[in-house]
């Protein structure tokens, strides 16, 4: 379940890193917005695997929903010469570090809740160990 948006992110880098060709004026603006629309369904999609909430057909059809409505918003800031795409970033951006925000404190919080609990698995533990003791030691004595 949390692999499939580590493959998506994974994939993109690798595609990014051999692409030859430089994307220059409103390309780049297109590919840089779509970027961030993927980003942002893949820190959703971790997320949402985190919380216990994840569906795989959920992810993929936000996955390439996101990505298409990013595009043709840079499209038509483009076609009405209003900056649009700028929008698009500021908005996709925040909910990239929103997302990155929630699952760090997710997972911190899971961490603190693991490590509170072997402690308190090791203080019953502990007296239990001297309640059988003391236990033997009555049984002893009155033997």
């Amino acid at each position: 379940m949390y692999l499939i948006p580590v493959f998506a992110l994974v994939l993109g880098v690798i595609v990014g890193a051999f692409w030859s060709h430089p994307l220059t004026g409103a390309y780049g603006q297109y590919m840089a917005i779509a970027c961030l629309a993927g980003l942002d369904t893949i820190c959703g999609g971790i997320r949402s695997g985190l919380e216990g909430k994840f569906h795989q057909d959920i992810f993929v059809t936000g996955f390439f929903s996101n990505i298409i409505i990013a595009f043709g918003l840079a499209w038509l800031g483009e076609k009405i010469f209003v900056d649009l795409y700028l929008v698009g970033a500021l908005v996709l951006g925040w909910r990239i570090f929103n997302n990155l925000s929630l699952i760090r404190r997710y997972l911190l919080t899971r961490l603190k809740d693991a490590s509170e609990r072997r402690r308190l698995n090791r203080i019953a533990a502990q007296t239990e160990g001297a309640q059988t003791a003391v236990a033997l030691g009555q049984a002893d004595t009155t033997a």
